[in-house]
């Protein structure tokens, strides 16, 4: 048996060899993606927020989370079922991909009417209304990221990074000059938009200089029920973690005001900055994961104990410096009006370890085929970054909600996992993952 093992081991890494160079490849655009992203994004991000002041820079996060919540219905879940599926069969994509794209559309229409329906309930304002409006109007835009799932699928997302960028370097610009301008907030909503049109128009041209045509893509009724039997705990999985992710800038909004609001987002948008690196390295390394899986159990969970482990690294390594140094990268970044976000970084950068573990298990748990237990474990971390929020916030304000958000991900993402025994696998490689430190 072991010695079947090693000969499979030995095909597997023969094989895999061009593959090996086209996931470093790949993430290697993926990263400079969002180190540009990051870079660019993060001047241009406290440019604006110093520009807007605290208070409405709160109202424009404000209109952010509430779109945000509902994203997950434009996308459906869809994502990584879709890659999966073409890894595995690629003989019908224009059907699958065809079928992904209107679906997606229908999401958008659902995302849009809910994201502007709560605001109407939340807020009677018609600056906060537009905005919401402005901003979810870019679902249907992002439809066009059905190209990019197949360009995920062959390890080839520079043709995606790409077009983004390209968008993104525009958008930039035109901010800039919305600034020097003094041009009011609703500008800055449009120029979201407008990235998302241009990122959707450099996806089509990056999907014909490949040589494919949308032209081909075919609407399949029995495919998309399919899809949405296997996704739909996906979305409401999704739609749970926006909650956790979101709802305390709502809440501050609702019980404290916009101003905190955009203190506790000058301190998130430093701690989320760093999200992009468990999303880069997974989307290049969950193929072959997926692929692993038919081969050898034991290369499989290899594969995915490495994944974590150098996750967890990455977490650490972050969160350490941020935390000891935040007060003096807020002030530094958004000046004295922000001085109260320097606590809530403090905190809330921790929540990046549960993150970066949270995204690395998602590929164990869509090949396990366990999606319905992955919506049960965000519901959980849902409900107690809520109730954690309506205790603490009324008291802490942001650091209240700060430390609520850590906890939520703590649990959703990592020790849930202890009391099922089909997750208790995953579990023990996680904990193993910790004896590093």
């Amino acid at each position: 048996m072991l010695g079947k093992l090693k000969i499979q081991e030995k095909l597997l890494q023969f094989k895999s060899r061009s593959g090996l160079r086209a996931i470093v490849a790949n993430t290697g655009w993926l990263f400079a993606d969002r180190i540009l992203r990051m870079g660019v994004g993060l001047f241009v991000g406290v440019w604006i927020a110093r520009y807007l002041g605290a208070k409405q820079f709160g109202v424009f996060n404000y209109a952010m989370a509430f779109v945000a919540l509902f994203n997950p219905i434009s996308t459906l879940g869809l994502n990584a079922i879709v890659i999966r599926n073409i890894v595995n069969d690629s003989s019908n994509k224009e059907q699958l991909l065809g079928t992904t794209f209107w679906l997606k559309i229908f999401g958008g229409v659902i995302s849009l009417s809910l994201a502007v329906g709560c605001a109407f309930l939340f807020r009677s304002d018609s600056l906060t209304i537009w905005l919401v409006l402005i901003l979810a109007t870019g679902g249907f835009f992002e439809s066009f990221d059905t190209i990019d799932l197949l360009f995920q699928s062959q390890v080839q997302s520079k043709y995606t990074v790409v077009a983004k960028n390209t968008a993104f370097i525009l958008v930039t610009l035109l901010q800039i000059s919305l600034i020097t301008m003094q041009a009011p907030l609703i500008a800055f909503a449009w120029a979201k938009l407008i990235e998302l049109g241009l990122a959707a128009i450099g996806l089509m041209i990056s999907y014909n200089v490949k040589g494919y045509s949308i032209k081909l893509w075919r609407w399949s009724f029995s495919l998309a029920k399919n899809l949405l039997r296997e996704s739909w705990p996906l979305i409401l999985s999704g739609l749970t973690v926006m909650v956790y992710m979101k709802i305390d800038q709502i809440m501050l909004g609702k019980m404290v005001g916009d101003q905190a609001v955009g203190i506790y987002s000058a301190a998130t948008r430093i701690s989320e900055v760093w999200y992009f690196i468990p999303t880069a390295i997974c989307s290049s390394v969950n193929p072959s994961i997926y692929a692993t899986k038919e081969v050898s159990e034991a290369l499989y969970y290899l594969r995915i104990k490495k994944l974590l482990r150098m996750l967890v690294v990455f977490s650490i390594v972050i969160a350490l410096p941020v935390s000891f140094f935040s007060e003096r990268i807020i002030k530094i970044l958004f000046g004295t009006g922000y001085t109260e976000a320097g606590h809530i970084l403090a905190i809330h950068t921790w929540s990046s370890l549960f993150v970066f573990l949270g995204v690395g298990e998602q590929s164990w748990f869509i090949t396990e085929r366990l999606a319905t237990f992955a919506f049960i474990k965000t519901c959980i971390g849902a409900f107690i970054n809520i109730v954690l929020n309506i205790i603490l916030i009324p008291n802490y304000g942001g650091i209240g909600a700060a430390f609520a958000t850590v906890i939520a991900q703590f649990f959703s993402c990592f020790f849930i996992n202890l009391f099922n025994s089909k997750t208790r696998r995953i579990f023990k490689i996680q904990c193993q993952c910790f004896m590093i430190l």
